[in-house]
């Protein structure tokens, strides 16, 4: 288990989801704390992660666009490795609670979009420190996970706290 999976913060939706959210929008009224999130900037973490790469201190890295949390992350794990995601490590903001709401279910969400992890970091744990110190506050990784080798390719377990 020294290989872990950090989860970076988004800034929000990230441009993707957005045919699901606009579906949703055409049955219920918007709340204006809502409305103000989907007009948030996507954060892009280049800066970041080129500083990163440079001190050779990433084993493995994904963009969660289109596709979500889950088919992003999976396709940069080596064929006889797995991936085993602790679902409720993860700190859902707001809008994410709010499209859940409108009866979507867990996988769905998780397929869709980033649910408040707008890129994964897969690193030798030792390495935590180092790799926090090039982080603002607002997006701060957390340990959301780790890499295996047991077999099956994904691993969830525990729950999203909607």
């Amino acid at each position: 288990k020294n290989n872990i999976i950090l989860g970076i913060p988004s800034s929000g939706l990230h441009s993707n989801g957005y045919s699901l959210v606009r579906h949703v929008i055409k049955k219920r009224k918007l709340p204006l704390k809502i409305k103000n999130e989907l007009l948030k900037p996507t954060k892009i973490y280049v800066k970041e992660i080129i500083s990163l790469n440079k001190k050779k201190l990433i084993n493995g890295c994904a963009n969660i666009t289109g596709g979500g949390l889950i088919n992003n992350l999976i396709r940069v794990i080596p064929e006889r490795l797995s991936l085993n995601i602790n679902l409720d490590k993860i700190k859902i903001p707001e809008i994410f609670k709010w499209i859940k709401k409108n009866k979507i279910k867990d996988f769905e969400m998780l397929s869709t979009f980033n649910c408040g992890i707008g890129f994964c970091l897969i690193i030798d744990k030792k390495n935590i420190k180092k790799i926090k110190k090039y982080f603002s506050k607002d997006y701060m990784p957390y340990e959301i996970g780790y890499i295996s080798s047991n077999g099956k390719k994904l691993n969830l377990y525990n729950s999203i706290k909607w």
